[in-house]
């Protein structure tokens, strides 16, 4: 017997999914209390923040094709396992001081859960909602950035009510809780699965379903033209966001001269602008289209980082700021929704992953750049046109892919 599922609640599966691990973001409010518990640095406090993003940038890619061979529901719940014990070997780790072994839980184990925890329901909600894909992928991709407004208060309480190995141990015991009832309700929709909605409307001729440009595997997608246009894309975009995200407050107080509280409460607001630009722009896709989308990200951006070496007042560069936050944000959520328009559903997840693989490369290249070209010239102005000419680069990418897809669809229609 087959139990019917509501689509709406897979989602909601899925964004219980990502506002737990999305809770690595709030990382930051653990660092002064572990440098003075413990005595460390703040570098080597940091740096298993680090290890945790590589070991994401890096599970995704390797464990793609597992969450393709074994469904969203096994992947997630091991997710929930690898994550969660992570947190809890954290704890332990911590009651008896030792940093590498902080390290090796909080950063390697939890950070391959992070990673198959990000692409295991991706997929599987391209697949229940062909009508609305980027929306789908939107809302649990927002959970992802919407994690750290939950985690960072609900830590900072913990810490100071039990203790910082318990606060670990709590959270890793209610992560796991929220992830595994997310999984227990992710499955697959049945093969070639449309809404009542949609079918109606496709009958009665109101609406022409858009076929997927192709169905392809994996390999076949990254030996593409249009697989590498689309990682060069993402990595241009989450670079410039990462870019700014790691220097807001500093920024923020040299250029426009913010106060240190000012700049602080600007990067809580970046946040928000963050997470509703993953929902925003993703829904916004499903009616003008994925390459669309993307060409606007780069207009806009290119523009932005243009006007940025001029810009005085502190409103303007904060309105700036937040708008290209929403697109940093809606790079993310718009990219599973592109994938399957471009190779289609047959292994999202495993592709998903692979072009994640951008996104470790720009969590290093864009801290990296305007901090070398700051201290090199002692200014951010020299950053902004740097990325300028990289965003460029991304917009004629772009245009191109737009031009591939055009073709693609004209060979089809023929």
């Amino acid at each position: 017997m087959v139990v019917k599922k509501n689509r709406w609640l897979i989602a909601l599966s899925a964004i219980a999914i990502h506002l737990s691990i999305g809770s690595i973001y709030a990382y930051s409010v653990f660092k002064e209390p572990l440098s003075d518990a413990y005595g460390w640095d703040a570098t080597g406090v940091s740096f298993s923040f680090t290890i945790a993003i590589f070991f994401l940038g890096l599970s995704t890619a390797i464990f793609g094709r597992f969450v393709e061979k074994y469904g969203p529901r096994i992947s997630a719940f091991v997710a929930a396992v690898l994550f969660s014990g992570g947190m809890i070997g954290a704890g332990f780790f911590l009651s008896i001081e030792s940093l590498y072994g902080f390290y090796f839980t909080y950063g390697a184990i939890g950070g391959i859960g992070l990673g198959i925890g990000y692409i295991s329901p991706v997929s599987t909600l391209v697949k229940w909602f062909p009508d609305r894909r980027g929306l789908a992928t939107g809302m649990a991709v927002f959970g992802f950035g919407a994690g750290a407004l939950i985690a960072g208060p609900l830590a900072e309480w913990l810490m100071s009510t039990v203790g910082i190995p318990f606060t670990f141990y709590s959270l890793g015991i209610g992560y796991f809780i929220l992830m595994a009832l997310g999984a227990s309700y992710i499955v697959k929709p049945p093969e070639d699965w449309k809404p009542a909605s949609m079918k109606e409307k496709t009958e009665e001729g109101e609406t022409r379903v858009k076929q997927d440009l192709s169905q392809m595997t994996a390999n076949e997608a990254i030996k593409t033209g249009r697989f590498w246009m689309l990682w060069w894309m993402m990595l241009i975009n989450i670079s410039a966001g990462i870019m700014l995200i790691s220097v807001a407050s500093p920024m923020a107080q040299e250029k426009v001269g913010m106060t240190a509280i000012a700049a602080a409460t600007m990067v809580g607001i970046m946040g928000l602008f963050n997470g509703g630009g993953r929902v925003g722009w993703a829904a916004i896709s499903d009616y003008i289209g994925r390459a669309n989308v993307y060409i606007i990200f780069f207009v806009v951006q290119l523009i932005f980082f243009l006007i940025l070496p001029y810009t005085t007042n502190a409103l303007l560069f904060q309105i700036i700021i937040f708008i290209i936050l929403t697109i940093y944000g809606g790079g993310f959520a718009s990219l599973p929704a592109f994938i399957g328009d471009l190779f289609g559903t047959k292994q999202l997840g495993a592709i998903h992953g692979y072009l994640l693989t951008a996104w470790s490369t720009a969590g290093i290249l864009g801290p990296m750049a305007v901090a070398y070209i700051r201290e090199t010239t002692e200014s951010y102005n020299f950053t902004f046109y740097v990325f300028a000419f990289l965003l460029a680069t991304a917009l004629v990418v772009s245009l191109f892919m737009k031009g591939s897809i055009k073709k693609q669809r004209a060979q089809q229609s023929s």
